[in-house]
């Protein structure tokens, strides 16, 4: 439909721009045409006198031709022949003699005909299709107010669907969640025999990157029903009244196309709790909420439609979005498990030629954290320098090297550095090396590298042999000692410090008030949570935490931050004299080559017995 109309509009400029180009010429040849007239009186004065070698007769259209080759026009009379005029002017025949005067008569163009025509016609043409055209984009201009209330909501069809359950993993739970989804939508008739009503909403939560979206279109490709998918920002405009229009159509639209889904994106744009944002209950989101609340309330029992919705934010929604009959089935997605970014990985190296010596457990085993968003990521930047490198398969160092990239950027092997700070730079990282390999509950170290990447200087590579759900307290006293190993590092030998340790400062100091005010992990404070944060919906970003606590108590939290770090960085101090052969032979490696493995790691300083019996090296406490 879209096509036919922009060719019909190509033809329609093209023909005028041809009607344009045709009265231009017309206007041109009439203007040559008259651009030296002469009178009758004056060509036969010329004839008498010689002057004159040819004329030309095209009907009343005379061409007079000089013998220096001059060329004039005139016009005869059409009641009379042009040598009858002459001669009443008192040409005689003699004068008219072919030995005189050349006299030609030519037959009349059809074109001239047509284009004398299209002279006169044109103007009018042109001007009736310039009001046409007028009119025509007003016509549109009235459709386009008329649609700006109509749903923006892209419709995929359900019978060839691209994404099904096997193309998802890594949520065994969610999945399981949404099978009943899926049968309902195949076979409504099963559960409403028994008076059963399938859920009208499902709010897809978890953190970005965890496939909610994936997950959506893939409960839809397995029923093989409509699938209905739109951005909560796309109901909101500037005036009010224009995102609740929007999704009356969509519902209405979704309704006439039943059983289907409608997938929601990101609905915290539209769903955040009434009330906190700004021009009280009349403002457009909350007009949009309130008429969302309405369709899905209103589904009658035999309405097939279900709204899936999906959410990085539940914590901001809206409490009459969640109550049951709306909202009513919520899945979580969690960061994916070893297992689960196994599976992810399986799906992601399809079609990929995999070397031999690709080990997906071991990637599994690397990529801690990661959710299914971050793992296509990595698996493509595998893919990309395989083939920068000419390589004819993926192989295991590209994964690896593609996972550091993921986490910490490019490397920067151009940026140029001094010895000393290459120095410094080798020790710092050294020093974390070493106390966390120091220390029991401390995670792996697999890779250490002065290479700069991203905005740090070096990096040594820490990852969990195994996924944590608790995390305890000699495990995070064990991560701020870590921390700070490579400023206690540069104080230890170099009798100085720098600010390379600043990102390390910062985590380490925010990771010890977690301790104190939010997970009561001090023995001076005791198990409570100090300070509530605050937060303004309508901007959607914490802007504040609420003090709910004395100055007296404050002193105490801010003094027991100070004993926390500095008896982290004594331990980590400690630790660096006590290994201190180690960490010269470490920083002395890393000058050489730059780049240390777990394997040569574990030449220069093996594991500790007392990590590898779990008893402490040095008192935490």
């Amino acid at each position: 439909m879209d096509s036919s109309s922009n060719k019909r509009s190509s033809i329609i400029y093209l023909l005028l721009f041809a009607s344009i180009i045709i009265l231009v010429m017309y206007n041109f040849q009439q203007q040559t045409a008259n651009s030296e007239a002469l009178t009758l009186g004056e060509i036969a004065a010329q004839i008498r006198a010689g002057e004159i070698s040819k004329i030309t007769i095209n009907e009343d259209d005379l061409v007079v031709v000089y013998p220096d080759g001059r060329e004039a026009t005139s016009q005869k009379e059409h009641t009379s022949t042009f040598v009858e005029q002459l001669k009443e002017l008192g040409v005689t025949t003699e004068e008219l003699n072919p030995e005189n005067i050349t006299i030609e008569i030519k037959a009349p163009s059809a074109w001239f005909g047509v284009l004398n025509v299209l002279g006169y016609v044109l103007p009018f043409v042109m001007m009736a299709g310039l009001l046409w055209f007028v009119f025509r984009q007003a016509r549109g201009g009235g459709n386009a107010a008329m649609s700006f209330g109509q749903s923006k909501a892209r419709k995929i069809e359900g019978d060839n669907p691209s994404v099904t359950f096997a193309d998802v993993a890594g949520v065994p739970e969610a999945k399981e969640g949404l099978y009943e989804i899926v049968e309902f939508l195949k076979e409504p008739e099963k559960f409403m025999a028994l008076g059963a009503r399938i859920p009208k909403g499902v709010l897809l939560m978890g953190s970005p990157g965890t496939g909610k979206t994936l997950l959506a279109k893939a409960v839809s490709g397995e029923a093989g029903v409509p699938f209905y998918t739109i951005s909560g920002s796309e109901f909101v405009e500037m005036f009010v009244g224009v995102g609740a229009s929007r999704v009356r159509d969509l519902f209405n639209r979704a309704k006439k196309d039943s059983p289907c889904i409608v997938f929601v994106d990101e609905i915290d744009a539209v769903g955040r709790q009434r009330g906190a944002g700004l021009g009280g209950s009349h403002d457009e989101r909350e007009q949009t909420l309130n008429q969302i609340l309405v369709e899905m309330d209103g589904f009658d029992t035999d309405t097939n439609v279900i709204v899936v919705a999906a959410t990085n934010r539940p914590d901001v929604l809206d409490p009459a979005l969640l109550r049951p009959g709306r909202f009513d089935r919520r899945v979580i997605l969690d960061r994916p498990d070893i297992r689960g970014r196994e599976g992810i990985l399986n799906i992601h190296v399809k079609g990929k030629p995999l070397a031999s010596d690709v080990d997906l457990k071991r990637l599994a085993q690397a990529t801690p954290g990661f959710v299914g968003a971050d793992i296509e990521n990595m698996v493509n930047e595998a893919a990309i320098k395989a083939a920068r490198e000419e390589k004819t398969a993926i192989e295991q160092e590209d994964f690896e090297e593609s996972i550091e990239r993921v986490i910490a950027g490019p490397e920067r092997k151009s940026r140029l550095i001094s010895e000393n700070e290459k120095k410094i730079l080798a020790y710092h990282e050294a020093g974390h090396a070493i106390t966390t390999r120091a220390l029991p509950d401390a995670d792996h170290v697999h890779k250490i590298s002065i290479i700069s990447r991203g905005m740090a200087g070096g990096y040594t590579l820490i990852l969990p042999e195994k996924d944590h759900m608790l995390v305890s307290r000699n495990k995070l006293l064990a991560d701020i000692i870590g921390l700070l190993g490579g400023r206690a590092a540069e104080e230890l030998i170099f009798n100085d410090i720098t600010t390379g340790a600043s990102n390390d400062l910062e985590r380490a100091t925010q990771l010890a008030r977690k301790m104190v005010t939010r997970l009561g992990m001090s023995d001076e404070l005791g198990p409570m949570v100090y300070g509530k944060k605050d937060e303004l919906i309508f901007l959607g970003r914490e802007i504040s935490e609420q003090r709910d606590y004395s100055e007296s108590v404050a002193e105490k939290i801010d003094a027991e931050i100070k004993r926390l770090m500095t008896t982290s960085y004594q331990n980590a101090t400690d630790i660096l004299k006590k290994y201190k052969d180690e960490l010269n032979s470490l920083a002395k490696k890393l000058l050489e080559q730059e780049t240390i493995s777990k394997e040569e790691l574990d030449e220069i300083f093996p594991v500790p017995i007392a990590k590898t019996a779990g008893v402490p090296v040095v008192n935490n406490a």
